[in-house]
């Protein structure tokens, strides 16, 4: 994730929602990372080759404030991030939503610094009681959904792709 969130601000959204214009009740970017780090299951979803979405479930961690997840290549959903880096996240809970999209880069032992990987592994092994093992998929989003009370609270971060 980048150094600086971005500010909070309303998705746009039908009026016929009731979103309200104001900024009272918008979540704070803690709500993210706490739901972030504590997600066992995290919902892929990436572009097929034949444009179709394909979505399928996987583990992943948050660490240094950045997502990571990993796959087998022979994975469908890794083999379409490999033509497409587009991609969408999200948790299993829709009450309590954290939705992102962006792109992802692939780490490996290659091209990532050793440290990052023993700090992705280390978190992997907390949460799953196994090690991954490189290659993990690092997101970068470029806009952020979550809200926990629906229509009062849907806030949406945007971030700079440069």
């Amino acid at each position: 994730m980048p150094d600086n969130i971005p500010a909070a601000e309303r998705p746009l959204m039908p009026e016929s929602y009731g979103v309200p214009a104001s900024s009272e009740g918008m979540l704070t970017w803690d709500f993210v990372t706490t739901r972030l780090k504590a997600a066992h299951n995290f919902w892929i979803s990436t572009i097929h080759p034949s444009n179709r979405p394909h979505t399928r479930a996987t583990w992943g961690v948050w660490v240094d404030d950045t997502l990571y997840f990993g796959g087998g290549a022979d994975t469908r959903w890794a083999r379409n991030l490999a033509l497409n880096p587009a991609v969408n996240v999200h948790l299993e809970d829709a009450h309590e939503a954290v939705i992102l999209e962006g792109t992802v880069d692939r780490l490996t032992e290659e091209n990532a610094d050793a440290a990052l990987l023993s700090r992705i592994d280390d978190a992997y092994e907390a949460k799953y009681g196994m090690r991954h093992g490189t290659p993990f998929f690092r997101l970068r989003p470029r806009v952020v959904f979550a809200w926990k009370e629906f229509p009062t609270t849907p806030t949406r971060w945007r971030f700079d792709q440069s």
